[in-house]
């Protein structure tokens, strides 16, 4: 196996382990044993399980990312919402492993690669969109963030809860979401479906995914920043070991001058005791009873 298609083994593997038992539960001896390597092949391609870990995360924003983009881009608002609405269900049908780690796991080692970031890197592409919306109806486009935030996280909650129940089916959940974004509360239709453009969109259309070289240089830029952050964290180390030192250092010094101090008492004390006792002596001489 070559030194790439080991990599993409070690990346599957980790995914699936991921999805599975979340970024806590899972260690790079098992990720080894899986793919029958040894940990230092693994520590070999990614530094450990935190820069296999951001691969994955990375892998899985920037294909969920491209779809919603992919399927902004239609003319008609109405479209663009049941495009994104059924990119994203389409997403969690196809790739649910990936959604899971979305999803379960904010570790600090995603770095900004968070389903909070996510959302809120398509809300600004929805905002764009609301906004030009609002001013073309009269309202205030100072509102589109707000709204942006809402209808996100609307879909993006609803995509979560269909991960496990998978019922009803996708598009009749996309159906329904759209139903009550668009229609409101007020004037939900009690059949709804999807138009025409937007269904054949998504049955035909092949979603915008990352290139190779997308990914790669990605990737490159994660284990960049892993090596930056490790150097940093040895810095760190460095600096509090040195400044643990100072501080026994210090102490030392300070115990010794409390030790000199007392012998100092000390023999002020005895000092004090034996003239004391030499001026009792030359009392009972003067005064003999």
């Amino acid at each position: 196996m070559s030194g790439s298609e080991r990599r993409e083994q070690l990346i599957s593997i980790s995914r699936t382990l991921f999805a599975e038992k979340g970024f806590d539960g899972t260690s790079i001896e098992e990720i080894a044993a899986t793919a029958q390597v040894s940990k230092p092949v693994v520590y070999e391609h990614f530094g450990g399980k935190e820069g296999v870990y951001a691969v994955v995360v990375d892998r899985e924003m920037q294909k969920l990312l491209g779809m919603i983009t992919e399927a902004l881009s239609a003319a008609h608002s109405l479209v663009k919402l049941e495009r994104a609405a059924l990119a994203l269900l389409h997403y969690i049908e196809e790739s649910s492993e990936g959604f899971r780690i979305l999803v379960r796991d904010s570790h600090a080692a995603s770095g900004t690669g968070t389903f909070a970031s996510l959302i809120s890197e398509i809300a600004s592409q929805v905002e764009d969109v609301l906004a030009d919306e609002f001013a073309a109806r009269g309202y205030d486009p100072k509102l589109a963030p707000m709204y942006a935030q809402m209808l996100v996280g609307m879909v993006a909650l609803t995509g979560q809860w269909w991960l496990d129940v998978r019922k009803p089916g996708r598009e009749e959940v996309a159906a329904h979401l759209v139903n009550l974004a668009w229609n409101g509360l007020t004037a939900l239709d009690p059949n709804p479906s999807l138009t025409v453009s937007g269904r054949e969109r998504a049955l035909t259309a092949k979603p915008r995914a990352a290139s190779e070289k997308e990914l790669r240089e990605l990737e490159k830029a994660r284990e960049k920043e892993l090596k930056e952050a490790e150097k940093i964290r040895q810095r760190e180390l460095k600096e509090a070991e040195k400044a643990r030192v100072r501080e026994l250092k210090e102490r030392e010094r300070l115990l010794k001058e409390a030790e000199k101090a007392r012998e100092r008492e000390e023999k002020i004390r005895q000092r004090e005791a034996r003239l004391a006792e030499r001026a009792a002596r030359l009392e009972q001489v003067d005064h003999p009873e």
